[in-house]
């Protein structure tokens, strides 16, 4: 650990108290925000999901629902992006299904980015100001550690801005 202090209780399911870090399995670290972070090998399946199944249903909804609205094929990408945070993230939209049909909102939770690229067939549509109004939209709920409220907002605002009359 970087820096901050070790928090007492239970985090995932792992036991976590003053000092004991180094008593975390191999992997795995307690956040400067408390949060134990645990890597695991591809395939392998995770013993604690970060987000639960209401969480997911939720966001596979808003997922769905801003798709359609807008004809936008949205993707939604967490995890790491490096330090050219733009490249990172239209990598990822290349892997994303039709994405030149697409738009990706890419967040990294440890560097705070919040990165939104869209493919040729939506730039138009789902430019700079409709990706500046859901990175705003989302940025309240990420404040308070709720992740997928912020994305389900972003979703919703960015659909409705870019919808096809």
């Amino acid at each position: 650990m970087a820096s901050g202090e070790v928090v007492q209780g239970s985090h995932g399911g792992i036991q976590v108290s003053a000092g004991a870090s180094s008593a975390l399995p191999v992997g795995t670290v307690v956040t400067n925000g408390g949060r134990v972070s645990a890597t695991r090998f591809p395939g392998q399946a995770p013993t604690t999901p970060p987000f639960t199944r209401e969480e997911l249903i939720g966001l596979d909804e808003a997922l769905k629902d801003a798709s359609e609205k807008a004809h936008v094929r949205f993707s939604v990408y967490i995890g790491e992006l490096g330090t050219d945070a733009v490249a990172d993230a239209r990598a990822e939209l290349l892997r994303a299904p039709e994405p030149a049909d697409g738009t990706l909102i890419a967040v990294s939770p440890n560097t705070h980015d919040v990165v939104v690229v869209s493919g040729v067939h939506v730039a138009d549509r789902v430019n700079d100001r409709v990706a500046q109004l859901g990175v705003t939209a989302a940025v309240t709920s990420f404040r308070q550690g709720d992740l997928i409220d912020g994305l389900i907002a972003a979703l919703r605002v960015m659909s409705t801005a870019a919808a096809v009359s």
